[in-house]
């Protein structure tokens, strides 16, 4: 395996567990934060306390809180922060890496003020550059410890794909390439949303009937919203669709699902957003959803439930009562023509 240089900017849980992965597989890793306390301490003590509490990092991951120094003479630039943080971050950091670097985003979100994708953000930032989105069904805290999982490396060029595929590859995680970028981004995004949804419902005390609807009934809309928006229907059968839907639904390690549960609970958005002390995309990426969903006029009711509560202080009861006994409808003219789609 060829070693490369490679930037992971981000340090929070997601970003750790990666750079734990790319050092493992004998590449050069620089773990950049932006707080410099923070570094300071993870240099010292090997651990990320704050995101990632008991695992202790390799040495050979150099810890840095200067960008700059981060990126210098980089091949790849892992983009790990969140996402409504990473416009700022590349345009800051535009002019620190080599230009020809790959970029490999790991961020699972839409911009909220312009509802873009990632690829879009980048592409409105740095325009044309080689560029990879990494997801899939990947809690930080068993990747971390060497639990299998699988991840999908999506570009619009194979070579791109490939060159990913590679860097994250080893005997405990496994990646498959797709050139759906969109579809992969999307899935990845609006997830969040549902698995809100799911821990909503947790939180109220309804059971596993309940989530199964959310789950099943959520990749039904996810994918309606992808197809309009060019994606392909493929994608949301795959493990960036129903399998990151399901793991975020059903698993405490999710965020978004623990938020979820304390809304559903009783607690306000802002009370739960501060118990669990860590971004929770899946808030922000609720009003993105909402508003794509009219303008590209397809039909969210889940979402639009969700949205409602987040922002519009809507009964959770109500919410739910209100989907249960919507106008009936039939279940198989939901299923969408499959194609394949290929680069």
């Amino acid at each position: 395996m060829e070693q490369r240089t490679v930037a992971v900017m981000g340090a929070g849980s997601w970003g750790t567990a990666i750079a734990i992965v790319l050092q493992t597989n004998g590449h050069q890793v620089r773990l950049w934060m932006r707080n410099e306390e923070q570094a300071k301490m993870m240099k010292k003590t090997q651990v990320n306390n704050k995101y990632l509490p008991g695992i202790h990092l390799s040495p050979g991951i150099k810890i840095e809180s200067n960008a700059a120094i981060a990126l210098k003479d980089a091949d790849t630039v892992i983009l790990a922060v969140p996402t409504q943080q990473i416009r700022d971050l590349i345009k800051k950091i535009r002019l620190m890496m080599p230009s020809d670097a790959l970029i490999i985003n790991v961020a699972k979100g839409i911009e909220k003020r312009s509802h873009l994708t990632i690829s879009q953000v980048v592409l409105d930032v740095l325009g044309e550059c080689p560029y990879v989105v990494v997801s899939g069904p990947s809690h930080a805290e068993e990747v971390a410890r060497f639990m299998p999982t699988t991840l999908v490396a999506a570009s619009d060029h194979k070579v791109y794909a490939e060159q990913a595929q590679d860097l994250f590859m080893n005997q405990y995680v496994r990646v498959y390439t797709n050139p759906d970028v969109i579809g992969v981004e999307l899935a990845g995004a609006l997830k969040n949303v549902i698995a809100f949804g799911a821990g909503i419902a947790d939180g109220i005390g309804y059971g596993d009937n309940a989530r199964a609807a959310l789950i099943t009934r959520g990749i039904t809309e996810i994918a309606r919203l992808g197809q309009a928006m060019g994606a392909s229907i493929n994608t949301f059968a795959g493990l960036t669709g129903i399998g990151d839907l399901i793991v975020t639904c059903t698993s405490m390690h999710s965020r978004n699902r623990r938020a979820g549960i304390l809304v559903g609970q009783g607690m306000s958005m802002e009370e739960a957003l501060n118990e669990v002390g860590m971004i929770v995309e899946g808030v922000y990426t609720a009003v993105a959803a909402y508003e794509l969903a009219k303008k590209y006029k397809v039909d969210m009711p889940i979402t639009s439930a969700i949205y409602h509560v987040l922002y519009e202080n809507h009964n959770v009861a109500e919410a739910v009562q209100k989907l249960m006994t919507r106008h009936r409808k039939h279940e198989m003219e939901e299923v969408a023509v499959t194609y394949d789609q290929s680069w």
